[in-house]
């Protein structure tokens, strides 16, 4: 089993910078073939972290984003109906029965994979990233179970299909509704929340190698001091990383009022959110906003 040292070292060198709670989440997922619920707020790496670690494991990251009115067929399979209609008419007057023509369109050449059947029936283990599983609805939430007990599918025309190998199950939930107790029970529990000042700098570094270090350690701090504030959408590492980007993007060597007032959009992206931290900026100056960022961790 691989350790959660090497965990760690692997991900640090894909530029992801894994704490300890989450290098052994990921050690006991793989070493005893366990889902992973992964929760925190948006945008601290919840889905990067499963696509790191189909990188580190050199495999095929399989994802199925979930929505409102995701259904079993959806996730599972679909029949290629314009090719079914096709071969329905090409195949009249060809002397087979109608069970045999059934059998013929009902077969695997007309049979759509979609993310948990192509994960179940993938010739080596896979990453399956079950992304947003708050997202859709209950009755799916209990299929999912189902399908994640017995690591197998049963489609009404071929059978059933049970996987050859197991895939490793990431989850991943922002929270906005309540999962069930039975889904939670299956998984082992990661929490991920917003990284620490320090480890945001390191992140920033990691993800920007072309960023100036005090520049780095600037624009983390002021996104730390940003996310004290009460706002509708609290910007994410995601948002950090962003920023840092455009800000090298546009050559900027330190962050001062005007370089906010621009680029706030890059941080923000709500209106009413942007006013209130332009309002700080104007009334205190972005390096005042910088320093309560470096002073209060």
């Amino acid at each position: 089993m691989i350790g959660a040292n090497e965990i760690r070292d692997r991900f640090r060198q894909r530029g992801f910078i894994a704490d300890e709670a989450t290098a052994t989440a990921l050690q006991l997922a793989l070493g005893l073939d366990k889902p992973l619920l992964i929760e925190g707020p948006a945008g601290v790496g919840k889905t990067e972290s499963a696509k790191v670690l189909a990188d580190v494991l050199e495999t095929r990251l399989i994802r199925l984003q979930c929505y409102e009115g995701l259904d079993a067929m959806s996730a599972l399979y679909e029949w290629n109906y314009p090719r079914q209609m096709l071969h329905a008419r090409l195949s009249e007057g060809g002397g087979a029965t109608l069970a045999e023509r059934e059998a013929q369109i009902f077969s695997e050449p007309f049979l759509l994979e979609r993310p948990l059947l192509r994960a179940i029936r993938a010739l080596r283990q896979t990453v399956l990233l079950i992304d947003e599983i708050d997202r859709s609805d209950e009755e799916f939430e209990a299929f999912l179970l189902e399908v994640l007990s017995e690591h197998q599918v049963t489609i009404p025309e071929i059978g059933t299909v049970r996987a050859n190998y197991e895939p490793c199950v990431v989850l991943t939930s922002n929270r906005t509704r309540e999962l069930s107790e039975a889904l939670r029970r299956r998984c082992l529990y990661l929490w991920i929340d917003y990284p620490s000042l320090a480890k945001e700098v390191e992140i920033v570094r990691a993800k920007v190698p072309a960023i100036d270090t005090k520049l780095a350690a600037s624009v983390a701090a002021f996104v730390q001091a940003v996310r004290r504030h009460r706002l509708i959408k609290t910007p994410g590492v995601a948002e950090t990383l962003d920023w840092a980007h455009a800000l090298v993007a546009l050559d900027a060597r330190a962050i001062d009022d005007d370089t906010v007032s621009e680029t706030l959009g890059c941080v923000l992206k709500d209106e009413a959110d942007i006013r209130h931290v332009r309002a700080e900026v104007a009334s205190r100056g972005a390096a005042a906003v910088v320093a309560t960022g470096e002073t209060t961790e």
